[in-house]
């Protein structure tokens, strides 16, 4: 079985997320989407923000090509994943077939 491997967001990217949800009136689901990210993680996002855990430290803020990257970055891990199930099925079906 295949393991994702954990990703790691700097603080900047996770307020942005949280940011674009709680400000500019968009959806969790539709954040989540655009970023490559779980909706579940954006959803411990916006609660660490409310509880005053998710920290302001001041940085500069995420710029879109960043989180294009990290949209790419999860987008190749999926694909990754559905390349190697795919490789799978088709060796057990050739194998069954013959």
């Amino acid at each position: 079985m295949y393991k994702i491997p954990k990703q790691r967001y700097t603080q900047e990217f996770k307020q942005e997320a949280v940011r674009q949800v709680e400000s500019e009136g968009k959806s969790p689901a539709q954040v989540s989407r655009e970023l490559g990210i779980a909706e579940q993680t954006l959803s411990n996002w916006r609660k660490a923000s409310n509880a005053g855990k998710l920290g302001t430290n001041g940085g500069k803020p995420i710029t879109p090509e960043q989180m294009e990257l990290s949209r790419l970055r999860a987008e190749n891990a999926r694909l990754k994943m559905e390349v190697e199930i795919l490789e799978k099925a088709t060796a057990y079906f050739a194998k069954v077939s013959r």
